[in-house]
């Protein structure tokens, strides 16, 4: 199996993730501490002022809400993720702050509740009483504590945690099986991984029998009975469930959790298919097995969504090493996180908008014609994706590079720095790619250095090519394999040199495996041709999206446009402002059309109006 290498051990260098990194971590200290516990300490009243706090939080979190104080769970995650990534004190320590004030409210509360809704909502959905999902709220609770512990070693988190599990024991031990399957049917988040995990880090009995309590019969059995149990389902219901499934498969060895996953995958992925963004959701539903065009609107692929099936493609793959699921994680990174947060409008002295220069998070990425992004505030909607935005933006150093003993597995082409451990002797790895650009003066008012170099001529125009440099330092030679993933959309032939040697040619899927004594200094150059591809609706090949590389492209206009196609549709569209001071930009344009549409990459939309897939008519 392999192990994921992040933490102390690996070092971001993409700029642009890092930028998103800088900003997550903003936007988490700007918010005060205070308001982030408030509806824990109004529930465990150690709130006594009569005034609330200044800046109070709206939306999902304000005092009416039956979802308030989820958030504060999926803070204390991503501040334990960024302690871990980076080991940043300051994060750190505002968190260790927040985890002592939740134990003094569990105390106030009788020394086991430390939720920010009251007991009775449980009680209720024992009753069948309609409550907005108490257990999914409790359950980001539950794992920012136990994440606290895991990844930032809060001894405390982990004993408010265990408290706070003796009430669920006490209280789903009052059910029969049918009855715990009725309260199972009400949105638990993922309840289950939490009992996994504090099964993992402590060994108690009550674990396992929570494990088995919410083991849900009512989905898991028939997925394993290869039923469609998914079709027009809340998508991110279900998926926190299967990766309680994919940690006990971890923690107990036991074949049927995977089993269960692996079924879950077959039905949402393969048999579904996925938009050319790599989602499969519609307002928040799994969309129906190979017809996703009729879904095409203003709610398509939930940011949640997103996120927690890359994390269920990461325990697939470091399971099996098949690079489908690195490609998967690859399309939702671009196409999803990406697009759908922290985006930035990059701009030079005298130019001026109408709209706003950042956008914090969208809900939906819409993929109707004409589409606008909708972007929330920073305090005022904390909708489910706040949590996930946060989570997901605290460490992008995740999922780049892995190993299983002597072979080590890049599945991600980010620029890092990181350091294995192999046969004993320690060997740094560190990627870099090359930019083909010959230039570096970036924009009009960089340092305006420029060396002259032979690659501005060897490249007079956009290279069409990803160039990825990798190099290995060892204090002694050490025999190793580099596995190299080629991604899907590598358009003929992947070009593969060690230290400038005979040139390795490797077609698109899977990895290249390149096993050697490796000597300090060597360098290994993959060179990945790129280009337009089309990727159609599953059930109307005459309905297309594009994309250059994994990214899929906007078109910007404001209603459906159709495109006029002589043989590939892909020829449609060809480079368009190419270069901008020393870089490449991937911008394109339509040609032979009776009206022009500019391209962008999707994940660099902000206001615009936009349209992911055109209606093809064929000459």
């Amino acid at each position: 199996m392999l192990k994921n290498i992040w933490g102390p051990d690996m070092t971001l260098k993409e700029e642009e993730l890092l930028r998103r990194e800088r900003r997550n971590r903003k936007y988490m200290m700007d918010l005060k501490s205070e308001n982030l516990l408030l509806n824990f300490e109004l529930e465990a009243g150690r709130f006594t002022t009569p005034y609330l706090p200044e800046g109070i939080h709206g939306g999902w979190e304000a005092q009416a809400c039956q979802l308030r104080g989820h958030f504060l769970g999926h803070w204390l995650s991503a501040a334990a993720i960024r302690y871990h990534a980076t080991g940043d004190a300051e994060i750190k320590a505002k968190a260790d702050a927040i985890v002592h004030e939740l134990a003094l409210c569990q105390e106030e509360n009788g020394g086991q509740w430390a939720g920010s809704i009251p007991e009775k909502y449980l009680h209720w959905i024992a009753r069948g009483k309609q409550v907005w999902a108490p257990q999914y709220n409790l359950h980001k609770t539950f794992m920012g504590l136990v994440d606290m512990y895991e990844l930032a070693g809060n001894q405390e988190a982990l004993e408010v945690a265990d408290r706070f599990a003796d009430w669920f024991y006490q209280w789903s031990g009052t059910f029969t099986q049918e009855q715990f399957d009725d309260i199972l049917d009400f949105e638990t988040g993922g309840m289950l991984e939490i009992w996994v995990q504090l099964l993992n880090h402590t060994g108690k009995d009550k674990y396992r029998e929570l494990m088995d309590r919410y083991y849900r019969r009512r989905l898991f059995n028939p997925l394993l009975e290869g039923k469609d149990v998914l079709t027009n389902m809340h998508a991110n219901t279900t998926i926190p469930e299967v990766l309680g499934c994919a940690r006990a498969y971890e923690v107990t060895g036991e074949q049927r959790w995977r089993d269960i996953v692996e079924a879950y995958w077959k039905l949402a992925v393969d048999q579904r298919g996925q938009y050319a963004t790599g989602g499969q959701t519609s307002g928040e539903i799994w969309s129906a097995k190979g017809f996703l065009g009729a879904r095409l609107g203003d709610k398509n692929q939930e940011y949640c969504t997103v996120y927690n099936m890359l994390r269920l493609a990461d325990y697939l793959f470091r399971w099996t090493k098949d690079s489908r699921y690195a490609d998967y994680i690859e399309m939702g990174i671009y196409n999803g996180l990406m697009a759908q947060a922290y985006w930035q409008r990059f701009k030079t002295n005298g130019q001026h908008y109408d709209t706003p220069d950042e956008g914090l998070l969208t809900y939906f990425l819409p993929l109707a014609p004409g589409s606008k992004k909708g972007w929330a505030s920073e305090t005022n909607d904390f909708f489910c994706c706040h949590g996930t935005l946060v989570q997901g933006n605290s460490s992008w150093e995740r999922g780049i590079l892995y190993q299983d003993g002597e072979e080590l597995y890049l599945a991600q082409y980010f620029n890092f720095a990181a350091k294995v451990e192999v046969k004993g002797q320690p060997v740094h790895l560190s990627m870099t790619r090359d930019t083909l650009t010959g230039s570096f003066h970036l924009s009009s008012t960089s340092s305006a250095r420029q060396n002259i170099h032979e690659n501005t001529a060897k490249y007079p125009h956009h290279p069409d090519c990803r160039a990825e440099v990798i190099t290995v330092e060892t204090e002694t030679p050490v025999e190793f394999a580099l596995n190299l993933r080629a991604p899907w959309w590598i358009q003929g032939e992947a070009v593969v040199t060690i230290n400038g040697g005979e040139e390795m040619r490797v077609k698109p899927s899977g990895f290249v495996s390149l096993r050697r004594v490796w000597q300090s200094g060597d360098v290994v150059r993959m060179e990945m041709p790129m280009g337009i591809t089309t990727w159609s609706l599953p059930e109307d090949p005459d309905t297309v999206a594009f994309l250059y590389g994994p990214v899929t492209l906007a078109g910007l206009c404001g209603e459906e446009r159709q495109l006029t196609v002589k043989g590939d549709a892909a020829s449609v569209l060809v480079h368009d402002g190419e270069r901008e001071w020393g870089a490449w930009r991937d911008t394109f344009k339509t040609v032979g059309q009776e009206r022009g549409i500019r391209f962008i990459p999707l994940y660099q939309v902000g206001y615009e109006a936009y349209s992911v897939y055109f209606p093809l008519k064929r000459c």
